[in-house]
């Protein structure tokens, strides 16, 4: 097993997650089987219970695990299905030792950060690096591992320590240390300025880690001068300072670093055979080519409550433009915030609330995803009553599919003051309800959470069509709110259709409603397991729509 270790310097958000992707990407054309592991420093368990403002959108995989944003670039990228472990938090490692000690696994020794915490942290990574994750049951050759946050942050400090006794551990010619550091300009004199990064390398130093290579973030390819100097003070050869810059989209960073000899340093730093037939590159260079070369451009009207951060609707936005790309056209997202729609809202302003409403009707098509909270949920709604008496492309997801059915309910079945109870728990007409196996206590990995089956309840409905003929999906879950199955009859009768369920037909999992081009929802995430070349259905189905609805 090699290891490529990934780490950060001098601020966060520099593009670790997309850098050690690349890299897995570069692994891979090799031959290799690549996997991932992020580290959290954090104290939390999981991504879970934290707000979106604050660490953006929580991923979900197939086993239920809430985790780090970034696992889902490792899983677009490389193709590859991954496990809760796959995200290492310091909650975690902390609750495996506590549970050891009491257990009586030390022998009645002192617990402490060394050797025990670093000690639970390596074999944690070791034992992770070789569950199989493409779906052949092959252990991995490579794992690629993220150190979140930036060196030199005390609640990294025992991961920087774990990592270099790692080294050690597993041989240093089988680890790989890979540091991404800013390299800005400053005024107008625009110079590269290399003294935050000799900042950030000599503090990885001081923690006993030596990196092969530097990943330097800058606005433009780093000049030679620059490469020099950083190599200078830096302690790498020249030519393993890779330069990272502003690129039209992601897609150009495996090929980025390709070019700059990625590969072939990797490969001569473990030892392997640099591979002639390389079709995994190849393939890369096709689809980078196809984005950089789409015609035209759709109009999305995004309406959700964290429009201040996209980070917050990552996947959304991935599998909207993974959907434009499979057709060829520029993918433009108009953030609409649920509350500016609301006539009457307390927060809100004239200007918002106009501009609010002249977003929307300039949509080709109408995206309401997932959330939780009674914050804007109203012009969610208002949003779903415009797609559906416009005849304007909808997809909801999650809440979105649920403000649909609250809607319709209301405004077509005359249900007054119809509601979810998770909003309203006295409502007369609770047409979504509370699922019985969740909790109203605890808020950490208490929803229905992970991938489940629907069935499809017959072949002439889109999703059968989207869905390419399949009779049973697999998608992936995170809600604890549920349409009410008492509720279904009246809204099938009125002409809202529930084509998709669970296996024990109890739980609605996709909606379309008859005589309208598309109007679509799914109480699944769908999102989560879209990939560049191949996008998610509904996605797909809403931009497709979209599309025609433009050039009608």
């Amino acid at each position: 097993m090699r290891y490529v270790i990934v780490s950060g310097g001098v601020l966060s958000g520099l593009g670790k997650g997309v850098t050690a992707s690349s890299l897995g990407v570069l692994l891979k054309s090799l031959g290799l089987r690549v996997t991932a592991i992020k580290i959290d420093p954090y104290l939390n368990t999981d991504a879970g219970t934290m707000s979106p403002f604050e660490h953006g959108e929580v991923f979900v995989l197939d086993d239920g695990g809430e985790v780090d944003l970034d696992l889902g670039n490792y899983e677009r990228f490389l193709d590859i299905t991954l496990t809760r472990d796959n995200n290492l938090t310091t909650g975690k490692v902390y609750a495996n030792v506590i549970e050891g000690e009491r257990r009586g696994d030390y022998l009645g020794k002192t617990v402490q950060v060394i050797p025990h915490i670093t000690n639970e942290i390596q074999e944690w990574i070791e034992r992770v690096a070789k569950i199989p994750v493409d779906g052949n049951g092959a252990e991995p050759d490579v794992c690629v591992v993220e150190l979140g946050g930036t060196v030199g942050d005390i609640e990294s400090a025992p991961f920087v320590e774990a990592l270099r006794q790692f080294q050690f551990r597993v041989g240093r010619e089988n680890v790989c240390f890979v540091h991404v550091s800013l390299v800005p300009v400053l005024g107008v004199v625009g110079e590269q300025k290399t003294k935050p990064t000799q900042h950030t390398v000599k503090e990885l130093r001081g923690a006993g880690i030596t990196a092969d290579f530097l990943v330097c973030r800058s606005e433009k390819p780093l000049e030679d001068a620059t490469k020099e100097k950083l190599a200078l003070f830096c302690h790498v050869a020249k030519d393993h300072v890779f330069s990272s810059y502003d690129v039209p989209n992601l897609y150009h960073v495996p090929l980025m670093l390709e070019a700059q000899g990625a590969t072939r340093l990797l490969c001569e730093k473990f030892g392997l055979d640099m591979s002639r037939e390389r079709p995994l590159m190849d393939q890369w260079r096709e689809m980078t080519e196809r984005v950089d070369s789409l015609e035209g451009e759709v109009n999305i009207a995004m309406v959700g409550k964290y429009t201040g951060l996209e980070d917050s609707y990552h996947s959304v936005i991935k599998a909207l433009n993974h959907s434009a790309f499979s057709l060829g056209v520029q993918m433009r997202i108009t953030w609409v915030k649920a509350g500016n729609l609301e006539p009457d809202a307390e927060h809100d302003s004239p200007e918002e609330h106009a501009k609010a409403w002249a977003d929307l009707k300039a949509a080709d098509g109408v995206l309401v995803p997932g959330g939780f909270g009674i914050r804007g949920i109203e012009g969610k709604a208002i949003a779903a009553q415009y797609a559906r008496e416009n005849k304007i492309p909808y997809l909801g997801v999650c809440l979105g599919m649920q403000v649909a059915v609250i809607e319709f309910a209301r405004n077509v079945l005359g249900m007054e003051g119809a509601n979810s109870t998770e909003f309203d728990e006295k409502t007369a007409h609770p047409v979504v309800i509370f699922m019985p196996e969740g909790s109203t206590t605890h808020m950490g990995a208490t929803m229905r959470l992970g991938s489940r089956t629907t069935l499809l309840q017959n072949s002439g409905c889109t999703a059968h069509r989207l869905y390419g003929g399949a009779m049973e999906i697999d998608e992936r879950h995170r809600h604890r709110y549920e349409v009410n199955p008492d509720m279904i009859e009246a809204l099938e009768e009125a002409g809202l259709k529930f084509v998709g369920r669970d296996p024990e037909g109890q739980r609605m999992e996709i909606m379309e409603l008859d005589g309208h081009p598309f109007y679509f929802g799914t109480q699944y995430h769908p999102e989560f397991k879209s990939r560049p070349n191949r996008p998610s259905p509904p996605f797909l189905g809403l931009v497709q729509a979209a599309v025609e609805h433009m050039n009608a």
